[in-house]
């Protein structure tokens, strides 16, 4: 974005306005409240008008600064026009001896739309009550204007000494500019801040302002690469920039950054690259606040978009516009990164910096230097691998491999001059070193390090080197996924899963992983598995699936690293089915054998079976906070153990019926201490899928919850379960068998809020229903999540029992829900009758909203299609519910006129026309007659026969 000189008379008449005010203040002089009435529609519209005309420069010009300036200039005009009506016609002898100044960003002449107008208010040291009014009188008319000002009313001495004491103010004033007033006061408080704080506490206050940074950092998530960052406070972003400001104008006196360049700072590219940096850091701001109305620093989903719109972003066949906008943006932000490091690079060599990092407190000891053992191209500076002479990288291109290979291997941090000379050598990574063997060999070291692997590579990524030595993973750098379930950009997503992996390889996360802390150590191909998890979402943002295109990658860069050819191809395998067994285990149930079968027919081997289990675990860890939880780590062990069984020849070949019978006997035998007539009734309730599916513990904790039940003379009841583990709180329902049951236990589940993770379904002999909710855990705490559990239980009955009508609890709930407009999920559903030899599996995949899953069973029970098993996934937005049905005699969904419509009624529910008419409230769901409830006479013949 280049910028223009500013013609300021284009944004405001600024004769025509003093006119206007003088004749509204000669008019009402000696009435201070009506002159203050009278003038703020004049003054508002001066400041509307001011705005609506910088507005409409940036869509022309582009410029975020020429737009913040413009809004700045635009505040400045209206200060003074207060003042001087102020000075001339309410306090003529005490006003002119008051200065106004901005300070803050305000004071570097930049002002956001939204943001906070800084004045600081300089009164000579004899001031009095009048001076003071002056002031109130013009703060009360900014207020009235609807601006939100950060002020304050002191004398230079105050300024001095409050300086002394507190790091914010003194940052503060260093940016104060004179705007109205007496303007001696303003120029002693620059000489004497010059000469009494400047020059005697630099080192003081840029240790200050870097601590202050590094804490910024962390609270933002230590990332510059978050989905939705925020543009002024974010790593990289516009604080960032300014911070780099604050310390060379202490630093080195300069006023403007500009002047960097003769000192030797920074080079006239970098400059340049500060400068665009800065001015599409402003647009973007700029941009959030007159699209939003408000100081909005969040780049969230929802305005994602439009920014990229205004900003002039269009489609491209492998990028949307808002993905191609939002890589700029991470661009950026590595760019300012680079200026930091060079900043860095250059207050270290006047011994202004220390060790280690780059980001910690300035030392007042001097370097020392030592060499490095095995290694005469690199010394350690204080904890930091550093240079041993500027040419190192022309002479031996390698070295810049070699640097993070050695860094890695001492434990060392980054010297900034290192960092500085690795940035300025990026364009010696050409073709001869990337196919340099002993480049290739270092770099596979690194990947595969047992130490810390993953800050190598992200030291490597933020330095430009991975990208250059790797241009595949150049493509993805600072790509995002514009979705709500992907937190960072591709390449920190990479980067975050090969730390992940390395945390598993250490022993970490032991009670998290048990099975993949128990097979990594028996991994042979342990490079193949790094590379794989490096390069498993290397292919984004292309046309074709990334899964195969990042396969083909794999085959051309595995020889290169030094892999053979067994090795390439495994980690081709990998990526190529890198989703199957997280797809597999939470849209699949995993208790049908078809299931287990076809998965295992794919997989092959149980080599290919672990690394592909360790692989999915660290692909869904570095999606996001939040993202993995212990049942999405049940469901992984459950299909590793039972496709492990298949592999290894161990799958059971006695018959089904066998099965059931033994496990019955196991149930009778485990209610030992009951009576034997209640041993014989709750022994004999389940039929064969409950029997085969369920653990023996649950059997015993089900068959006592329906006895006391029956005890109590109850028809309904529920039970509830947390397993903080697994994360996941059970939710157990005993009721009367009826058609529609699961899809009032949705609906009502929805109303309470929760998410149903999975659903087994079963038909007791005597005709009840006893189904069992998954849903994800909300507290950590057990007894908060029983308190939970307990309230969505009561809710399943009194939707159940008739108390509450399902189709109101659920408008309410969705009135209170914010609707996601932001997203678009296409809508799919298909049917297949060869995922499982029994049932027929529907899946529907399109954008969650509160009570869908309750309208599609809804749906199914129109459609007298029996619900074997339920599995609902939800992908941030996204959702793919999965469920396995019969016909109302058993039997699978063969009839192709049936199939259609049942494709057409679910695509009628989840459409985004239908979605929009129904406004979120399942308007089908109705709860059943109470009558019907107690009596209990609509058994699901298929399920028992299943």
């Amino acid at each position: 974005m280049a910028r223009h000189e500013i013609d300021y008379s284009e944004l405001l008449d600024l004769a025509h306005l003093r006119e206007e005010c003088e004749t509204i203040a000669r008019r009402s002089s000696t009435k201070l409240l009506e002159m203050r009435a009278a003038l703020l529609p004049v003054l508002r519209r001066a400041s509307n008008e001011g705005r609506d005309r910088a507005r409409a420069a940036l869509s022309v010009d582009g410029s975020g600064l020429n737009c913040a300036e413009r809004i700045s200039w635009v505040q400045d005009q209206l200060i003074c026009i207060i003042y001087e009506t102020v000075a001339k016609h309410l306090y003529r002898t005490a006003a002119p001896h008051v200065t106004v100044t901005a300070v803050g960003g305000y004071g570097r002449g930049t002002l956001a739309p939204g943001s906070d107008i800084d004045l600081l208010f300089l009164l000579p040291p004899k001031n009095t009550e009048d001076m003071r009014k002056a002031v109130e009188f013009l703060l009360y008319v900014l207020w009235d204007l609807g601006f939100k000002v950060g002020h304050a009313t002191r004398t230079v001495d105050e300024c001095i000494a409050l300086s002394k004491q507190d790091m914010t103010i003194r940052t503060a004033i260093l940016e104060t500019r004179y705007l109205c007033g007496a303007k001696a006061l303003a120029k002693e408080l620059e000489t004497r801040f010059d000469a009494e704080i400047v020059n005697h506490g630099g080192q003081d206050f840029i240790a200050a302002k870097l601590t202050e940074r590094d804490l910024r950092h962390q609270k933002a998530g230590d990332t510059r690469y978050l989905v939705e960052p925020n543009v002024k406070e974010g790593k990289g972003g516009l604080r960032d920039i300014q911070t780099l400001f604050w310390i060379a104008k202490y630093h080195y006196r300069v006023r403007d950054t500009a002047q960097l360049v003769k000192l030797g700072v920074l080079s006239r590219q970098e400059l340049r690259l500060f400068q665009k940096s800065e001015d599409f850091l402003w647009a973007v701001r700029c941009q959030m606040h007159f699209l939003t109305g408000k100081a909005e620093e969040r780049l969230s989903f929802d305005i994602q978009r439009e920014i990229a719109e205004s900003l002039g972003y269009h489609n491209r066949p492998n990028l949307s516009a808002v993905e191609r906008f939002m890589k700029h943006y991470f661009l950026v932000t590595k760019d300012v990164g680079d200026l930091t490091r060079i900043l860095c690079a250059a207050l270290e060599e006047e011994q202004a910096k220390p060790a280690p990092g780059i980001s910690g407190v300035i030392s007042r000891f001097r370097k020392r230097v030592r060499k490095i053992p095995g290694s005469a191209e690199f010394v350690e500076d204080q904890g930091r691998i550093a240079l041993a002479d500027p040419d190192v990288f022309k002479r031996d291109p390698v070295s810049l491999i070699r640097l993070f290979h050695v860094a890695d291997l001492h434990g060392l941090e980054y010297h900034p001059d290192a960092l500085k000379a690795i940035t300025r050598s990026l364009s010696l990574i050409d073709d001869d070193l990337r196919e340099n063997a002993e480049a290739n060999r270092l770099f596979l070291s690194v990947l595969t390090s047992r130490l810390e692997p993953a800050l190598t590579l992200r030291r490597m990524n933020e330095a430009g080197v991975l990208g250059r030595f790797i241009p595949e993973f150049g493509k993805i750098v600072a790509m995002m996924q514009f979705s709500m379930y992907h937190h960072y950009t591709v390449d920190e997503h990479l980067i975050r899963a090969v730390e992940a992996l390395s945390d598993i390889d250490k022993g970490r996360f032991a009670e998290e992983h048990p099975l993949a802390n128990k097979l990594l150590p028996h991994i042979e191909e342990r490079e193949a598995l790094y590379v794989a998890v490096l390069l498993h979402d290397v292919a984004k943002g292309r046309q074709e699936d990334h899964s195969i295109a990042g396969a083909r990658v794999a085959r051309k860069l595995g020889p290169r690293f030094g892999l053979k050819p067994k090795q390439v191809e495994l980690v081709s395998w990998l990526i190529d089915q890198h989703l199957l067994m997280s797809m597999v285990a939470q849209t699949r149930d995993l208790h049908d054998r078809k299931t287990i079968t076809d998965f295992a027919e794919n997989v092959q081997s149980l080599d290919r079976l672990k690394m592909l289990l360790v692989l999915t675990i660290c692909d869904i860890r570095a999606v996001g906070p939040g993202v993995w939880n212990g049942w999405k780590g049940q469901l992984l062990r459950t299909l590793y153990y039972e496709t492990e069984l298949l592999l290894s020849g161990g799958f059971s070949e006695v018959s089904r019926k066998e099965r059931a019978k033994a496990s019955e006997e196991a149930l009778a035998k485990a209610l030992g201490d009951w009576s034997q007539k209640d041993r014989k009734t709750y022994s004999k309730l389940h039929y064969q899928p409950y029997l085969l599916s369920v653990a023996l513990e649950d059997q015993v904790r089900h068959a006592t919850f329906i006895r006391d039940t029956d005890k109590a003379g109850q028809v309904l009841a529920t039970m509830v379960r947390t397993d903080s583990f697994r994360a996941i709180t059970e939710i157990t329902v005993l009721a009367p068998d009826h058609p529609r049951l699961l899809s009032i236990i949705a609906g009502a589940c929805a109303a309470a809020g929760a998410n149903i993770a999975d659903a087994q379904i079963s038909t007791t002999t005597d005709g009840r229903a006893l189904d069992t909710i998954l849903i994800n855990r909300e507290f950590q705490n057990d007894e908060d999540e029983l308190r939970r559990g307990g309230t969505i239980g009561r809710m399943i009955e009194d939707v159940l029992s008739g108390k509450k009508r399902l189709p109101e609890v659920i408008a309410t709930r969705a009135k209170s829900k914010k609707r996601n407009k932001t997203f678009t999920v296409h809508p799919s559903v298909t049917i297949s009758n060869t995922l499982s030899n029994k049932f027929t599996v529907v899946e529907v995949e399109c954008l969650d909203r509160t009570g869908l899953l309750a309208d599609m069973t809804v749906v199914l029970a129109d459609l007298s299609l029996d619900i074997h098993s339920a599995r609902i996934t939800t992908f941030g937005e996204k959702v793919i519910d999965t469920f396995y049905v019969t016909d109302l005699v058993g039997q699978k969904v063969s009839n192709e006129n049936r199939q259609g419509t049942i494709l057409t009624r679910l695509k009628t529910v989840i459409s985004e026309q239908e979605d929009e008419l129904r406004r979120g409230m399942p308007s089908g769901i109705i709860a059943p007659d109470p009558a019907a409830v107690t009596t209990g006479n609509v058994p699901r013949k298929s399920r028992a026969d299943a």
